[in-house]
């Protein structure tokens, strides 16, 4: 008996398959390498398409102010019959413009350099960690 802790206390032996592998220092990631992005204001049609119909009813509804109305139709009514050609109008011009500065803003664009980074977000308080 040359071993000398006593048989109870030895500790169990894993087999080479369980056990944990040696950790292995971090290697460091590859610089990435830059790429070719365009960078262009452009513009937000939505936004045009909206303001045209607010214009289109708002000349719709001084158009038909400049004009007598009929007592047995109403100003009211002549508006709102009118208006449905003037904001379609109004969007039509507004989806027009917005389109032609879209394709202007394509010859002003800008083309750059730019690397893709990974950012690991910061862990949240209480969070577990792995």
């Amino acid at each position: 008996m040359s071993d000398s802790t006593p048989a109870g206390d030895a500790a169990p032996q894993r087999p080479a398959a369980q056990r944990p592998a040696p950790r292995q220092p971090e290697q460091p990631r590859p610089r990435p390498q830059p790429e070719q992005v365009t960078v262009r204001r452009a513009p937000k049609i939505p936004a045009f398409i909206a303001v045209g119909a607010v214009l289109g009813f708002f000349a719709t509804l001084i158009v038909t102010g400049l004009f007598p109305s009929d007592e047995n139709v109403g100003f009211a009514t002549l508006v709102a019959y009118f208006s449905i050609y003037g904001i379609t109008i109004g969007v039509l011009i507004g989806a027009i413009l917005g389109v032609v500065l879209d394709r202007r803003s394509r010859k002003r664009a800008r083309t750059l350099q730019a690397e893709r980074e990974t950012v690991d977000p910061a862990p949240v308080e209480g969070e577990l960690e792995q």
